[in-house]
């Protein structure tokens, strides 16, 4: 194998996330993504390391045996759902071999026993989704108005996707109608090249308890009509019509027009918000400028296991609400019972660290006696004490701030820890506080099992020991899964 050349061979391993070795019939092996196990294919090696070869997948010679059709017709064009030509059962087996070989050193009890249980699958396998961001683009140079998702190992790429299999109706009709207004009205999207252009990012929320929809449009503070029909250029035969003076502008106008679109369209939820948000930052990211609200109301409100959440358009919240109850019910089987007072009452103090929007705290409160969640994101921190008053819980507190500094302010002790942090898993010093508070149990949700192997180390290191483990599939048709652990402190 040789830096340059195209070889052939046989997909024998595909570690998390989806890092496949291609073995040729001489032995040689090369890393590639976006592959399958069993597939036969031609790949380009773009270096070579140590005998071991790198390169891209340039053609797929022969499917895997067990391969079916994709129901998604994006699905080779946009890459986002890399497993959805394998059944359900076949995507499952994948994910459960592949944390499971990620987690080996730790996943034994004394005796050398198993204590992997079986994954948990998601309630449904499309149409699961209740959030999109989708992108203004084009789909090739020079070419027309886009809406959808950046093409598979592109950037400036945007794939229409106005048949997504993981998100409902809804979202396809909300796509397929603001593409065709902005095309028809000529308006430019955003290049992140030359950083001109008005129309950025469309993101769609719903529901799926109470069918509630927000939509955001973003953009730019650059006008939406550069060119001989601008606002400005009118605004000398008709007064007031400029941005900014006193009748309606240009743009005002249009996003009138834009909202009373999506008005009228059928859905099977219902709309109830629907934002224009301003975004001048040269970063590919959406936040918020500027937002206003054009309908209804800035939030759609969500039902999880009995309990209210009020999401808004930067929320954090699971993607997979369905999912969500399984990840959480996992979650409280693994706790189990909280220690109480001779009374009866909740005796033991819960730390939920990186709690987000203070979902899994809100859920343990009522059996314990005081739920403490730190999380970093402010926004978040105030969308979960609002959800607690919209719950009744008088017993939780939340922090602002990151945990590695926070921890130092906070005077109570914890009696039991949950810990969900982002992909990149606990910092080493915040890991080193945690472990250091000496609590009996810890329950770690991980959405990236690269980072718990990691922080597992040095659990492990420090006396406490896997008691439970097992993963969720919160993401069908695509590589991603959520890992349930459950540690206890070696005494």
């Amino acid at each position: 194998m040789k830096k340059g050349e195209l070889t052939e061979g046989v997909v024998t391993r595909l570690l998390f996330p989806n890092k496949a070795t291609v073995t040729d019939a001489e032995g040689n092996t090369c890393a590639v993504k976006g592959a399958l196990p069993g597939q036969r294919l031609s790949v380009f090696v773009k270096k070579v390391r140590k005998g071991k070869g790198e390169g891209i997948v340039r053609e797929v010679l022969e499917p895997a045996p067990n391969e079916i059709p994709a129901q998604c017709p994006h699905a080779d064009a946009c890459g986002g759902c890399s497993y959805q030509t394998l059944c359900y059962e076949d995507q499952l087996a994948l994910k459960e071999a592949q944390v499971k070989e990620l987690l080996a050193p730790y996943i034994k009890d004394a005796d050398g026993r198993d204590l992997w249980e079986p994954i948990h699958r998601s309630p449904s396998q499309f149409a699961y989704r209740n959030k999109m961001e989708f992108t203004f683009g084009d789909e090739v140079k020079d070419g027309p108005l886009s809406l959808g998702l950046h093409k598979k190992g592109g950037f400036y790429d945007i794939v229409p996707v106005k048949d997504c299999a993981i998100v409902d109706n809804d979202y396809h009709r909300i796509l397929a109608a603001t593409l065709e207004f902005f095309d028809r009205k000529k308006v430019p999207f955003y290049h992140r090249l030359c950083h001109t252009g008005y129309l950025r990012h469309l993101l769609v929320r719903k529901a799926v308890r109470t069918g509630e929809i927000l939509v955001a449009l973003v953009t730019t503070s650059q006008t939406a009509f550069p060119t001989g029909d601008s606002a400005a250029e009118r605004a000398e035969d008709t007064p007031g019509r400029a941005f900014g003076a006193g009748m309606r502008s240009e743009e005002d106008v249009m996003l009138t027009e834009w909202k009373d679109c999506l008005l009228s369209l059928a859905y099977d939820g219902k709309m109830t918000g629907i934002l224009h948000t301003v975004n001048d930052t040269l970063a590919d990211v959406i936040q918020s400028d500027r937002t206003d609200v054009l309908y209804g109301q800035d939030y759609i409100t969500e039902e999880i296991l009995g309990l209210t959440f009020k999401i808004s358009q930067f929320s954090f919240f699971q993607t997979n609400s369905l999912g969500a109850e399984v990840l959480y019910e996992t979650a409280r089987d693994f706790i189990g019972s909280l220690d109480t007072n001779p009374d009866g009452t909740p005796g033991q103090v819960l730390f939920d660290l990186y709690s987000g929007t203070g979902t899994i705290a809100q859920m343990m409160a009522p059996v314990a006696k005081k739920v403490i969640g730190v999380e970093i994101v402010e926004e978040a921190v105030e969308a979960a004490r609002v959800n607690a008053g919209l719950n009744g819980l008088t017993n939780c507190e939340f922090i602002a701030g990151d945990v590695l500094k926070v921890l130092d302010d906070i005077a109570e002790k914890p009696d039991f820890i949950i810990l969900d942090p982002p992909r990149d898993g606990i910092h080493p010093k915040a890991l080193k506080k945690i472990i250091d508070y000496g609590v009996d149990r810890i329950l770690y949700i991980s959405c990236k099992p690269t980072s718990l192997a990691r922080d597992l180390e040095m659990f492990t290191a420090c006396g406490y020991r896997v008691a439970r483990v097992t993963a969720v599939d919160m993401f069908p048709g695509t590589v991603h899964v959520e890992t349930v652990v459950l540690l206890t402190r070696v005494n």
